[in-house]
Formats: C-alpha cells, sequence, structure tokens
C-alpha cells in the first residue's frame, strides 16, 4: 500500500487520498438541518439529516412559489444551530431587505448580502470568498452557508454590454459560462465543506408528450447539484386569512436518496418551516399510527383527532414513535433501504 500512497504523494494534489481514508470533497459527513424532518428525509434519507454540508442544493420552481422564504427558513435553521456562523447570501433580484430579514427571526449580524448582476460577478466573488475562509485553518473554521436567489435572474457582461449598445442579440454563451462557474464552485465547496442552496426559476418544456417542467439557466447547475428540488405551492388560511403556504417538494435529482420522491412540508410567515409538518401523514401511511374512523389511533391506545396532534407534535412524536418513523424514512428514501420498500403506503401522503 506504501506504493500508492506515494503516487497519491507524487500527485502533488493536496487533496488526493485513498478512497479508504476518505474521500475529501466528496464524502458526506454531516448535514445541515433544514429545520423540516420531513424535507431532511427527501434530501438525506434520514429525519435528521438535511442539506448535504459540502455540496449544491438546488430549489427550483415558478415565480411566487416560495423560493426565497423557503431558502431563507433553511438560512434561519442554521443560524440557530451554528451560533458563530455566517451565511453568506449572494442577491440578484433586489427582493431582500433588513426588514425581511429581521421580521423572520433571523439574526442580521450574520447574515451577509452580496448584491450580483452577472455570473461572472458571481463566480469572482465566490471564490475569493472560498479561497479567504480555506486559508483559514480547518480547526478554526466558523460554520459557513452560502446562498444564491437567483440564478435565473443573473445576466453576463456581454449581455449587459450588448444593452448599452442596443443589440437586441441574445448572450448564447450564458449556459457555458455558467456551467464553467458551477465546476470550479462544485470542488471548492467540497474542500471548504460549505454548504451552498441555488435558487432557480422553470418553464414549461414545449413540445413534450405529457406535462414536464425544466430549469432555466443551461445544465449547469444541473450537473452540479447534489439534490434538485422542484416546488409549487398551495396557500394556507386561517379563516379568511392567507397564515401560509403549503409546499409540495418533488426530489428531481439526487445523489444521496430515491428520486422523485414527493412530500409536502409547511411554510410560515410568522415561524418558517414547520419541523412536524408531514410526520402525521408518515405514521398514518406506515402504520406507525392508525386511523379509527375521525381519529387517530395512538400507539397507547389512545385516540385524538389529526389536528390536536399537528398544534401539539411534541407530546405525540415521543422518542419511541421518532425512532419508528427514523425506520421508515429510511426504508423509503434511502438508497439501498429497500428490504421491505413498497410503492405506494409507504409514501407520506400530505395532503
Amino acid at each position: 500500500m506504501s506504493f500508492i500512497k506515494d503516487l497519491v504523494k507524487a500527485s502533488g494534489n493536496e487533496y488526493a487520498g485513498v478512497v479508504s481514508d476518505g474521500v475529501n470533497a466528496g464524502d458526506v459527513d454531516s448535514f445541515v438541518d433544514s429545520g423540516s424532518y420531513i424535507f431532511n428525509a427527501l434530501l438525506s434519507g434520514s429525519l435528521y439529516g438535511g442539506l448535504p454540508k459540502n455540496k449544491i442544493t438546488a430549489i427550483a420552481g415558478e415565480s411566487a412559489t416560495g423560493k426565497t422564504f423557503f431558502a431563507l427558513g433553511m438560512v434561519k435553521q442554521f443560524l440557530a444551530d451554528n451560533p458563530d456562523s455566517a451565511v453568506i447570501y449572494f442577491e440578484s433580484e433586489s427582493a431582500i431587505s433588513k426588514a425581511m430579514i429581521e421580521e423572520r427571526g433571523i439574526d442580521s449580524d450574520r447574515i451577509v448580502i452580496v448584491p450580483v448582476v452577472t455570473v461572472q460577478e458571481f463566480r469572482n466573488q465566490a471564490i475569493n470568498i472560498l479561497d479567504k475562509y480555506l486559508e483559514t485553518p480547518k480547526d478554526e473554521r466558523p460554520p459557513m452557508m452560502f446562498c444564491l436567489d437567483s440564478l435565473g435572474m443573473l445576466s453576463t457582461t456581454k449581455e449587459i454590454q450588448d444593452t448599452a449598445d442596443g443589440k437586441e442579440t441574445k448572450d448564447m454563451t450564458r449556459a457555458q459560462i455558467t456551467k464553467g462557474a458551477f465546476r470550479v464552485l462544485t470542488l471548492k465547496l467540497g474542500r471548504a465543506g460549505v454548504p451552498m442552496i441555488v435558487t432557480n426559476h422553470t418553464y414549461d418544456v414545449i413540445g413534450s408528450m405529457f406535462p414536464q417542467k425544466e430549469m432555466g439557466g443551461g445544465s449547469g447547475l444541473k450537473y452540479a447539484a447534489s439534490s434538485i428540488i422542484y416546488l409549487s405551492k398551495r396557500k394556507e388560511k386561517e379563516g379568511t386569512e392567507i397564515i401560509g403556504n403549503i409546499i409540495h417538494c418533488k426530489n428531481a435529482k439526487s445523489r444521496l436518496t430515491v428520486e422523485n420522491r414527493m412530500v409536502d412540508v409547511r411554510l410560515t410567515y410568522d415561524s418558517g418551516l414547520d419541523r412536524y409538518y408531514g410526520l402525521l401523514d408518515m405514521a398514518l401511511a406506515s402504520g406507525v399510527f392508525q386511523k379509527s374512523s375521525t381519529r387517530v389511533l395512538l400507539p397507547n391506545g389512545k385516540t385524538e383527532f389529526g389536528k390536536t396532534i399537528n398544534n401539539n407534535p411534541e407530546k405525540y412524536f415521543t422518542p419511541d414513535v421518532m425512532e419508528r418513523l427514523e425506520k421508515v424514512a429510511n426504508n423509503y428514501f434511502k438508497y439501498g433501504s429497500n428490504e421491505n420498500r413498497t410503492d405506494n403506503p409507504e409514501e407520506p401522503d400530505s395532503e
């Protein structure tokens, strides 16, 4: 084995190594809690997982599907879980304000807004920040997260120049520039152990036999992202007042979990992502809880209304229940955990 280690040393690459010792930029050794148990499971296969710490997660959807609010919900959770952390928020839509951040309970002292107009600006500034971060000894680096909101609104230097010159031709190089940016960033994020959320727009594919959505901006993000989640939503009301949204999440791509799984999460305007939303449906679908007429039969033999359980989830989702649901999540969402998998009743149905 000394021969192999000599080859690693000869490569001159400080991040090269034998696989049995761990892949520096590839292995996922920890996750960033999203703030929602069911969304954690969709991304990582575990209720206690979430966003891969050193990968890119793409959140895509049509206009007004809640992409920004969804991203901010995960930013809020990241800062709450890591008191010495910081978030670098690349913003291209001029939609973020101090009031928006603070009204959602996000620590405004630990989030840096970086306005970007072009893909080149984003690429260069992100690389500069990562290079500076990597200069710090690994054990002295505070946790950091990147967020780009949104990729679809980024222009290119050529497009801006053409507009200034009165030209109306489309910049055909944008997709290649975007792909090049993510080629560089993916490895650097992996080396630094920095998670990144990227929001993007979707459009309807013209000429498809079946209704189909596709992300804009070329294939760069599709190749670079560890997971791609497509969002759609419906309003949640309390009486006549809209209090939030139920976000339908489809796992269109994943390197960690089974693709095309779908869950619903609850996103409220005052508190962000609902941690327990979706677990009741998972418990009923998997048999951990049983349906009893209009009530829910619990493992202790008592019955409660579903609304009562959702209003006080900590009381009903006990450590024993959570342990059983974790096994359900592992079995349904994770690759290679299909020992008892079926394609219907185990799927959490949040409608």
